[in-house]
């Protein structure tokens, strides 16, 4: 069989992305674990925070480096190379942790070294994928990854809570080793990424590379306003990160197993939501689709978690926010596929992840830094009214931040929504 016809079974694809899921899967786990055992040993939302702003902040610096790094070396040893750095990294917490001398600068450390080598590997994955996708596919398989997304969401607060309560940070890590291996011998043995005649004649440095990916998107204002809105939208979702922890474990009903049932909502949101985005009609017009769907997102979770005590609302308010999130990146991933030419998407991709992730640091800084240091301290002072929204003691603080992000997040969306409104994309 001809690999063309291989590429139309989508068998590649199916292998690729079962295993890449599992890993994600793993990291994900080992992700929640440390949050756990961090904030257990701190007691603090920023510094929580932080180990996530660790791991986002490669994207600010070096994405657009990374992009043009991938668009000029071989894909397949691209994300070998980097995966494999990203497990020692993980391995190596583990032989911390196991000799007693884990502290939590090492965790900050060993996050910014595996966040750097996922800025290099992302767009060498997503140029992958489009290499062994046929177009006609691109939605079926966008809903695809995103169920895999949602599903990831749902199990690995679940497991990670599990496993970190059965074994501790060992239980959790290892399972992330195990299906590293997994996803690393399938795409080493089992995987072709077709190379293009451009590929091969690639002798562009990267400077050079870079500034091209970023001339695109200045010449293509439609998919640039499109990320400066997801970069709003990432500032207010990373900041309800930072946020949420702090609201939902010391509160009176919560605690460690509810903040992952909680957590877990979102995934069960997201697995419907994909397979709405992976069954849906084409929309007449994508760019409205991601408008109003974070427009409804951001204008219902943050307002039902900040003035609710009930556990259940509280699992509403995350399934209505992230219901609708695969549909808005199925069609933000649709679009830039079908008008980002081949040989520029990795260093267009990783121009995007700049402008677009670049604000998740930032968000995860100022949620936690609101909470410690502003909305805490107000809430024990004397004030009846804050205290009859939002409650007492310690949680009531970061009830009253989830409020601000939700007024936040629907300005934001209404600012945006008058450039967006004026682009149209239906292919």
């Amino acid at each position: 069989m001809n690999y063309k016809k291989k590429s139309e079974s989508l068998r590649d694809f199916y292998v690729l992305w079962i295993t890449q899921s599992l890993s994600q899967l793993g990291s994900a786990i080992t992700a929640f674990a440390l949050s756990l055992w961090l904030y257990d040993k701190t007691g603090s939302a920023l510094s929580t925070a932080a180990l996530t702003i660790c791991t986002y902040a490669p994207y600010v610096v070096m994405s657009i480096f990374a992009g043009a790094v991938s668009d000029k070396f071989d894909k397949k040893k691209t994300m070998l190379v980097c995966d494999a750095l990203a497990a020692f990294s993980t391995a190596t917490v583990l032989i911390l942790f196991k000799c007693d001398c884990l502290s939590v600068w090492h965790l900050y450390l060993i996050n910014l070294i595996s966040g750097l080598m996922n800025t290099v590997q992302q767009p060498a994955s997503e140029v992958a994928y489009f290499k062994i996708i046929p177009k006609k596919y691109y939605q079926k398989t966008e809903g695809l990854q995103s169920l895999s997304r949602s599903l990831v969401s749902i199990g690995n607060p679940v497991i990670a809570g599990a496993l970190y309560g059965f074994g501790g940070l060992p239980a959790a890590i290892s399972v992330d080793l195990l299906s590293f291996g997994a996803a690393f011998v399938a795409l080493a043995f089992f995987i072709r990424i077709p190379k293009t005649e451009e590929d091969r004649n690639n002798k562009d440095g990267v400077l050079k590379m870079a500034e091209e990916g970023l001339r695109y998107l200045k010449h293509n204002p439609m998919i640039l306003y499109v990320i400066l809105f997801m970069s709003g939208v990432n500032f207010i979702s990373s900041a309800f990160n930072a946020v949420l922890p702090a609201y939902i474990i010391p509160n009176a009903r919560g605690g460690h197993s509810v903040y992952s049932i909680v957590s877990s909502c979102s995934g069960i949101a997201m697995v419907a939501g994909s397979l709405i985005a992976t069954n849906m009609p084409k929309p007449k017009n994508r760019v409205r689709v991601i408008y109003l769907s974070m427009l409804f997102s951001l204008g219902t979770e943050n307002f039902l978690l900040a003035l609710s005590r009930n556990p259940v609302i509280w699992c509403i308010a995350q399934a209505l926010g992230w219901i609708f999130v695969p549909v808005m990146s199925t069609n933000q991933n649709v679009i830039m596929k079908n008008t980002i030419p081949e040989n520029l998407q990795g260093r267009v991709y990783a121009c995007r992840n700049t402008f677009q992730f670049f604000t998740i640091p930032i968000g995860l800084a100022f949620g936690g830094f609101m909470v410690d240091n502003l909305c805490e301290p107000l809430m024990l002072r004397e004030n009846k009214v804050l205290k009859l929204l939002f409650g007492s003691g310690k949680g009531s603080g970061a009830a009253l931040m989830l409020f601000l992000l939700g007024i936040a997040g629907v300005l934001m969306c209404l600012m945006f929504g008058n450039k967006l409104n004026k682009f149209e994309y239906s292919e």
